[in-house]
């Protein structure tokens, strides 16, 4: 299911900023699918509600995998994207995420230190425990804030943002995120996502220094709703 401007959900708009709650199934930007990526979705809205005569520029800071939901910040303005990037590289930008996954981890909370390297080939990471060529650190933090009838709810701050990082050291320590058949769950969801969701998002305004914090509300599903 593609978003449309009219169902699009924003959580936060101003000169510079479009900042939206990102549905599973919808791709970020364009890929190989040919599918409407959202920063289309986005640039239309734009266009629709400021009347914009020409092309619309949307900057986009970070992605998402389809399968996961939740914040996804978008620059309206070359200023911003500019200084965005460079608060993505010092890792000022504080990014929380909610997974669900089959098998509680043996620690309540833990620090996971590892060494992805993505394949191109079959869009997949792998984790190894020291380095290899190619590899790059990976560094996260979790902790089990809920348990449910056959689930645990993880909360998880990012240190590093690689590919398919919190998918991928979850699963390598015997966690898979719910839905998550590339690593290692035992059977999709319906719909195709994975219970992977960017719930917070921590930063200060690029332009006017304010501070910025959000909460994205969690897909409508049974096992979401029991998270709450």
């Amino acid at each position: 299911m593609q978003s449309s401007k009219e169902n699009l959900q924003i959580l936060l708009e101003d000169n510079h900023l479009i900042i939206i709650n990102k549905r599973p199934g919808d791709i970020s930007q364009g890929d190989k699918t040919g599918d409407t990526p959202l920063s289309d979705v986005v640039k239309a809205y734009i266009k629709d509600k400021h009347q914009k005569p020409g092309n619309v520029f949307l900057g986009v800071v970070h992605r998402l995998d389809r399968p996961t939901s939740g914040i996804i910040i978008f620059a309206k303005t070359s200023k911003a994207l500019e200084r965005l990037n460079k608060m993505l590289r010092e890792k000022s930008i504080q990014k929380t995420y909610w997974a669900v996954v089959k098998n509680a981890p043996k620690k309540q909370e833990d620090t996971l230190i590892n060494f992805l390297k993505k394949n191109p080939k079959n869009n997949k990471s792998t984790v190894y425990g020291k380095e290899i060529e190619s590899s790059k650190r990976a560094v996260l933090h979790y902790k089990c804030i809920k348990k449910l009838d056959n689930y645990s709810l993880l909360e998880v701050d990012l240190e590093t943002g690689r590919h398919h990082q919190i998918r991928a050291q979850l699963s390598a320590i015997g966690s898979p995120i719910k839905g998550d058949l590339k690593y290692g769950f035992n059977r999709s969801n319906k719909d195709g996502s994975i219970h992977l969701h960017a719930r917070r998002i921590n930063f200060t305004h690029p332009v006017s220094k304010e501070q910025i914090s959000l909460t994205a509300p969690v897909p409508q599903d049974v096992i979401w709703n029991s998270c709450q």
